[in-house]
């Protein structure tokens, strides 16, 4: 019985262009290997377990799946093949890379310089220590305490230094403290002090404007490459948790507590140039124009990106002044 259909053009009226952008996106996100003249394309239902055997040539274009071999048109695993990509090498080590056979996008690709990023990542350690040593020099020690008593604490640099340093190795205290030995070693600090005052150091609340100004002048060599920075903001879980009793739920509920690091860095190297460490429920855009003023006493700040959580009523006036400024 005729249905209205012709055979022959069964593959337009069956939807080919939805097999085009199928076939595009298993290009984009599926494995094509390729088995002699055959390309193998997984199942987009099973893909681990099934694949489909592809022939494209020009005379004609053939696959093991059910839509092609029951219809005879071509499906969206023969439309992954020809999107699938083909990459050519040059002498310089750069790759061209063709995504289509009938529509051709080129993206050019450049080649990792690998002697420099080993030497980086195997100096890496040697030459934070170095660094971290230069800028806790400029610290100077607290006025002495009229009633403190006990042995004298260590120096204020020291602990600072034992302190970023802990942080940086992201292991235990007791285990930070070879690391630390080694550091009093080749003279980064002056003396080498018990883990103990390592975690006091981190809990003592007198480091937190020592802390935000180093932030603030280690990006200071940056200060001639730097001109667009971005503000943003993030959370750091603290170790602590809070308890209360839900009445509505009539159970007791505890979440861990977390404060809120609001930031401005600059968009070519990610140096951060500004922080302001508040409360969870602190808003966004209540923290721009501190951000955008202390970045603006060490840097030449042409422009702010931000999303809409930094957006007020404001913000232009505020950001004329500084350039003006």
């Amino acid at each position: 019985m005729y249905n209205g259909t012709d055979p022959t053009t069964d593959g337009i009226h069956d939807g080919i262009e939805p097999r085009k952008q199928r076939g595009l996106e298993i290009a984009a996100l599926a494995r094509i290997d390729r088995d002699g003249d055959y390309y193998l394309v997984p199942s987009v239902t099973n893909p681990r377990q099934t694949k489909y055997k592809v022939k494209v040539s020009r005379a004609k274009q053939t696959c093991t799946c059910p839509d092609h071999e029951l219809r005879g048109c071509k499906c969206k695993h023969i439309y992954a093949v020809e999107y699938a990509i083909r990459r050519e090498r040059h002498p310089d080590g750069s790759t061209t890379v063709t995504e289509s056979v009938t529509v051709t996008k080129e993206r050019r690709t450049y080649p990792q310089d690998w002697p420099a990023y080993n030497e980086a990542q195997t100096n890496e350690k040697r030459e934070f220590q170095f660094l971290l040593r230069d800028l806790c020099a400029t610290v100077t020690d607290f006025p002495p305490r009229p009633d403190h008593r006990g042995r004298p604490p260590i120096p204020l640099r020291d602990a600072i230094f034992a302190a970023v340093f802990k942080v940086y190795s992201t292991v235990s205290a007791r285990r930070f403290m070879c690391d630390l030995s080694d550091a009093h070693e080749r003279g980064y600090i002056k003396h080498l002090p018990h883990f103990n005052s390592v975690l006091n150091a981190l809990e003592d609340p007198r480091l937190f404007p020592v802390l935000t100004d180093l932030i603030e002048r280690s990006a200071l060599p940056l200060s001639a490459i730097e001109s667009t920075f971005a503000v943003d903001s993030t959370g750091f879980c603290a170790s602590k948790f809070i308890r209360w009793y839900d009445v509505k739920y009539n159970r007791f509920t505890s979440e861990q507590q977390w404060v809120k690091a609001h930031f401005a860095c600059g968009v070519k190297t990610n140096v951060v140039t500004a922080i302001e460490i508040q409360g969870r429920d602190t808003g966004d855009a209540t923290q721009l124009p501190a951000l955008v003023q202390n970045t603006a006493r060490n840097f030449a700040v042409k422009e702010v990106v931000a999303d809409k959580g930094y957006s007020g009523r404001d913000c232009p006036t505020m950001f004329g002044e500084i350039l003006r400024g």
